[in-house]
């Protein structure tokens, strides 16, 4: 099924970066940058238009992205100037530690029975006290929807995962509504989980 949702990404990359390049992430970058000190390394994972890695350079940390559709890290990498890495979570190549890594909507992607692996390679990224941000579409299903895979959480299903990772430390877990205009009724469950010190 992830084959299929790159697909999407490749063929609807224009679409989707126009729908969401303007999309006002204030509050979650808010939220995210009181854990980061100035110049913190930062990973965009599964970066799509690249507008949070804008940000993030914008606000001077050293940003890292990848993506894993050819056309989206295309995208990216006009918009932000960043050599963004065509990747998936399954094979991503990293080098050194992160003190945030980054996650908008991209999680949501993966089968929900890789999930823990991937959140162990991604911890095992995070710096001492690094933390991790995540956002999967709200309740508790995966469900496939014009060729795309949503693995999505409650509350109570995403404590359960990160309940057999104790790596992880939820720090804030909180449910939005989706900013953009024409899906005010649609809400998002967001993340930002610590990597815990032993």
């Amino acid at each position: 099924m992830i084959n299929l949702t790159v697909n999407y990404y490749e063929k609807n990359a224009h679409e989707f970066y126009q729908n969401t390049i303007n999309v006002n992430m204030s509050e979650h970058y808010r939220r995210f940058e009181e854990y980061l000190l100035p110049e913190s390394r930062i990973l965009d994972a599964g970066c799509g238009s690249g507008r949070d890695s804008l940000y993030f350079l914008s606000k001077g940390y050293n940003v890292q992205a990848f993506d894993a559709s050819a056309e989206m890290v295309k995208l990216s990498s006009e918009l932000t100037g960043l050599s963004v890495q065509q990747a998936r979570f399954e094979n991503i190549e990293l080098e050194g530690m992160f003190q945030g890594i980054w996650a908008s909507a991209s999680l949501l992607h993966v089968d929900r029975g890789s999930m823990k692996d991937i959140l162990q390679m991604l911890a095992a990224r995070l710096a001492e006290d690094g933390v991790l941000f995540m956002s999967f579409k709200y309740g508790d299903q995966v469900y496939e929807k014009g060729d795309r895979l949503f693995n999505c959480y409650d509350e109570s299903s995403f404590s359960e995962m990160i309940a057999v990772l104790p790596v992880l430390k939820t720090l804030e877990l909180y449910k939005t509504a989706d900013v953009r205009d024409e899906r005010v009724n649609e809400f998002w469950l967001c993340a930002i989980v610590k990597k815990a010190s032993f």
